[in-house]
């Protein structure tokens, strides 16, 4: 069992990381659909791309209620598995040049493996998400907690990947290019 403060903070991370995640692709669905395709999974699943932020935007909402946080935690663990067999099987491919499909409408970066772990990481913790809360009443301080912590975590979360995401390939660049 979860402490209700601490299933609140895990239920608003991943409500907003799937929001956030279901409005980018939103915004330039047929450029989602695009990458989508170059992934060369399925044949003709870019006709199907609607369906990857419906399914994001049902695990944002999902998570904010405690009859659906089970299923929206499963299935929001399901696609960060997929996410990360999809760029893991590119990697394997040797496919490295793909846009991941992770950034805002206009960003462009091309796959890397910390991706796969990451989303890996991410499906694990949503498991836990999507645990029973225990019947402690939630207080004021409970509110600051879960409101600070849910600041503090988008924060960690944006720094960790435009890190990740941009400084780590260039610094790797530097490094080949002396």
């Amino acid at each position: 069992m979860l402490d209700p403060a601490v299933g609140a903070l895990l239920a608003g991370c991943y409500a907003l990381l799937f929001a956030s995640a279901a409005l980018h692709k939103l915004l330039d669905l047929p450029r989602f659909a695009a990458v989508l395709d170059a992934y060369a999974l399925l044949r003709g699943i870019a006709r199907l791309a609607w369906i990857v932020p419906l399914s994001e935007s049902g695990v944002a909402v999902g998570m904010l209620s405690g009859v659906t946080r089970p299923w929206a935690g499963l299935l929001g663990a399901v696609l960060l598995a997929l996410y990360a067999a999809a760029i893991a099987i590119n990697l394997r491919r040797g496919r490295t040049d793909l846009a991941c499909g992770c950034g805002g409408p206009n960003e462009r970066r091309p796959i890397a493996p910390w991706m796969v772990w990451r989303n890996l990481a991410l499906a694990l913790l949503m498991c836990g998400a999507a645990l029973k809360w225990g019947n402690r009443p939630m207080v004021a301080v409970d509110a600051l907690t879960v409101a600070a912590g849910l600041a503090t975590a988008a924060l960690l979360y944006v720094s960790l990947d435009r890190l990740l995401g941009q400084v780590l390939p260039r610094a790797q660049l530097l490094q080949g290019s002396s």
